[in-house]
Parts: structure tokens; sequence; C-alpha cells
């Protein structure tokens, strides 16, 4: 097994050096040049720390708590998920997952976490709200994702809403579209304004009106579709900015029952980068992606930083498809999500 002797051996340093980068306490103390040269080294020899070691000389197990609410039944919960697990595996941590339906269930599960001796937790929402963290928590390091806690009293981090109506209407504005419609949530979800306010200020700094007529929210199925076929033919939009891929549906639907082509008549825009939509309608869907790997990769780093006292390395960070917000964000941090060209705008 290799030791940190060993990696200080082979990359010339001392052992002391080494113990301060692979504990995350290097910055003000090793050069950077020495510090990533260390790391290199520890990664090509697969230094792995001792645990129960490392347990016994930081009072610590290393181990997360993430209480995940549906996490069975939400088709988003597995990026968060997973975001929070690479991140915990690169500051040598283990995350421990539980999936919640209910206050009872949720305090059934927290006390099981606290059992194996968590050092904190991870709080996420099947998506975005306010949230109220539950008591039994306050006195434990935590972090809110893909939601905000009511008192704000933890750290939170949730997708940037308004950034995302207004790059959506932007790209619609781009592609020639003078009549942009937008097909909201009729559930009153904290997303739905926000979008409506990107949506709406894209179009005055274009210089374009606001027109109400060509603002619908919905909820689903036939009422939603005969909403924006009404949409169609009282208003002729052409160009639809949808509050998610699923709604963007009904617009492909009634474009279809009209003759016209998406991406080539009208152009539409989604949100969510939802797997069965995006990628099955025909074309496929432009939409801007929800950062749920990137909100879980962020809220565990910046729960390893509440616990251990300081930052983590963020010169490690891995490349994703939104950038990752500094951990010293204003809190709820968020993030600009990114979006995805593929082929409903027209050129």
């Amino acid at each position: 097994m290799t030791t940190m002797q060993d990696i200080a051996d082979i990359a010339g340093v001392s052992k002391a050096s080494v113990s301060l980068v692979l504990n995350g306490r290097d910055v003000g103390h090793v050069k950077p040049q020495t510090a990533e040269l260390i790391r290199q080294t520890a990664a090509k020899l697969g230094y792995r720390p001792n645990q129960l070691a490392r347990s016994l000389r930081t009072h610590r197990t290393h181990l997360l708590g993430f209480i995940g609410e549906q996490v069975a039944t939400t088709p988003y919960a597995g990026g968060i998920i997973l975001g929070a697990q690479d991140a915990a595996s690169t500051y040598g941590y283990v995350l421990l997952t539980v999936s919640t339906d209910g206050m009872a269930d949720e305090e059934q599960e927290i006390t099981v976490l606290k059992r194996y001796g968590v050092d904190g937790f991870l709080y996420s929402k099947m998506f975005n709200r306010i949230t109220d963290v539950p008591r039994s928590l306050a006195d434990y390091p935590l972090v809110v994702v893909d939601a905000i806690d009511r008192d704000k009293q933890f750290p939170s981090i949730e997708p940037d809403e308004f950034q995302i109506g207004y790059d959506a209407t932007k790209r619609l504005i781009d592609a020639g579209c003078r009549r942009i419609a937008y097909v909201g949530c009729a559930e009153p979800l904290i997303a739905q304004p926000r979008r409506l306010r990107g949506y709406q200020t894209a179009l005055s700094d274009a210089g374009m009106p606001i027109d109400d007529a060509l603002h619908v929210d919905v909820l689903n199925n036939e009422p939603a579709l005969q909403v924006v076929g009404k949409l169609f033919d009282e208003q002729r939009p052409d160009g639809f900015f949808c509050f998610n891929d699923a709604r963007a549906w009904y617009v492909y639907e009634s474009a279809a029952r009209r003759g016209l082509t998406v991406g080539r008549d009208i152009s539409v825009v989604g949100v969510d980068n939802h797997r069965v939509f995006a990628e099955t309608l025909a074309p496929p869907l432009t939409t801007v992606e929800l950062p749920h790997y990137e909100m879980g990769y962020w809220g565990a780093c910046r729960l390893i930083s509440v616990i251990e006292g300081h930052d983590v390395d963020t010169s490690i960070w891995p490349e994703t498809t939104a950038p990752l917000p500094p951990l010293d964000a204003t809190i709820p941090a968020t993030v600009h999500c990114k979006l995805i060209e593929k082929k409903s705008v027209r050129k």
C-alpha cells in the first residue's frame, strides 16, 4: 500500500508537505507547483488514505449523509447524487444516500444517518423550492441542494432561473423570431415567475413589446394541449419558450396538427434536457440543461469545507456542462445553466 512517505520520497519533498496537500491544508503552506506535483505523484501511485487512522486522528468519520426527496422516482435525483458522490470521493469522503417521502419517514432516515456518525448532511428536494430544514439537522453542518432554506441559516445552491428564461428567449430573438410566446407552468413553483421575468427582460432588452396574450400557463394533458392550440390559432407565434421540455411537447403536437414544422416554420426552446423529451422529439429539442450534477458536486464541496473549517482545493474541480460557482458565492449560490443546441430553432 502506498504511504505518504512513498509519495514524499518520489516527489522529493517532505512528508509534512505531502500531509498538508492530501489533507487539503496546503494553501499558504505549500507552493502551488509543489502541491500539484504531490497530487500527480499520489494519483500515479494510486494512493488511498487510511480512513480508520484518519478518523481517529480527526475525530470525523468522513461520511456525508444525503437526504433526497423521492430519489427513486425523480429522473433528476441521479445527477445530484452522482455529483455529490464524485465530490465526496475526490476529497476522501463517502456518501450515504436515503430517500424520503414524508416527514415521519424523513425523521426516521435522519436518525439512521446519525447512527452511522455522518459528519454532515446534504438536504435535497425534487425541484427548486423554498423549504423548511428539519430541526433535527440544525446542529449539523448542512448544505441545501436545489432548494432554498426558508430561514436562510444554511448554505444552498439552485439554478439561475431568471437567466434560464433570459437565455432561452434571447436564443429565439437571435434566430429572428418576432412573436415569442411563453408556455409557462400553472403550478406555484418559484421557478415560474423567475423564468417569466427572464423572458420579459430579454424581450425588453431587444426593444420588443411584452404581449400578455403570448403568455399562457398550463398544467398537463388535454387541457394544456387545448390552451396551446388556441395560442397557435389566435396569436400566431413564431417562437416558443417553454417552462420545461414536457410543455414543449404540446407545442410540437399543436404544430403538427396545423401542418407546421418545428425548426422551420416555428422555433422552440425547452428547459430540463429531459432524456425522454429532448432526445425523442423530432426534430431534437433545443433546451436549457438544469445543473443537477453541478449542484450536487458544489453542495458536497461546500459541505466538506464547512466540516473541515477551510475551503477544499478547487483547482482539481472537473470540467462541467455549466460552470461551478465559487465556494464563497453569495447564498443562495446560483448556477448559470447551459443552453444545449439541437435542431428545434431555425437557422
